[in-house]
């Protein structure tokens, strides 16, 4: 059990969007490398977790999906608790599940960090002659909110490893920069506590001192 402990940083990653849009294939397809064809859900949360190696460091992910929970709006303050990032996700197909994806935003930021880091997704990419909504749209949308943005098929297993990938990045970027300010994203994600030097704001944590 020793090499489970063997990563320098956790990650919780959150998917969210209407239900139906597959985020639990984009979770199952990211850390087992399935898809499942039986569209039925689970209700209740539910995560896994997959570690990568980013440059010099192993990062362990632990995607969160609702289960199903977003139909009956009983997601909980809870479930965002210590994300660091976000996978916020519509269906290329159903133009509703684009439309919703302003008030997900809402409520993402409602209760998470703030310096989450957030991608749009839209998935079903092996769908394409039934697109509904245009890459160009939801690209906008994306860049005037900030937002990191990536078509995927869960199907196919297109963009899903560069989606979680890029997210990842980012929210190790963002924890090795002075962008972040200790007591923000930084502090909920290190996997086991790293000594600080008390007076010294600016000390950078012992993992990224090489990058």
């Amino acid at each position: 059990m020793g090499s489970d402990e063997a990563y320098n940083f956790v990650f919780k990653v959150v998917l969210i969007g209407e239900s139906g849009v597959g985020k639990s294939n984009l979770l199952s397809r990211f850390t087992k490398n399935e898809f499942n064809h039986d569209s039925r859900t689970t209700i209740g949360v539910e995560f896994s977790t997959r570690t990568i190696q980013l440059k010099s460091l192993i990062i362990k992910a632990q995607i969160w999906d609702t289960a199903g929970l977003e139909r009956y709006r009983a997601i909980t303050s809870a479930y965002y608790r210590g994300a660091v990032g976000a996978l916020l996700v519509y269906d290329i197909t159903k133009h509703l599940t684009y439309e919703s994806v302003e008030r997900w935003l809402k409520e993402l930021y409602d209760h998470a960090d703030p310096h989450i880091v957030v991608m749009l997704v839209g998935n079903k990419t092996d769908l394409g002659s039934e697109r509904s909504v245009p890459t160009e749209d939801a690209k906008d949308f994306a860049e005037k909110n900030g937002l990191l943005f990536l078509e995927t098929s869960a199907l196919e297993s297109t963009n899903v490893e560069t989606a979680f990938q890029n997210v990842l990045g980012e929210i190790h970027r963002k924890v090795s920069s002075k962008e972040v300010t200790r007591g923000s994203i930084s502090a909920v994600s290190l996997s086991s506590p790293v000594p600080r030097a008390a007076g010294d704001p600016e000390e950078k944590k012992p993992c990224c001192r090489n990058l």
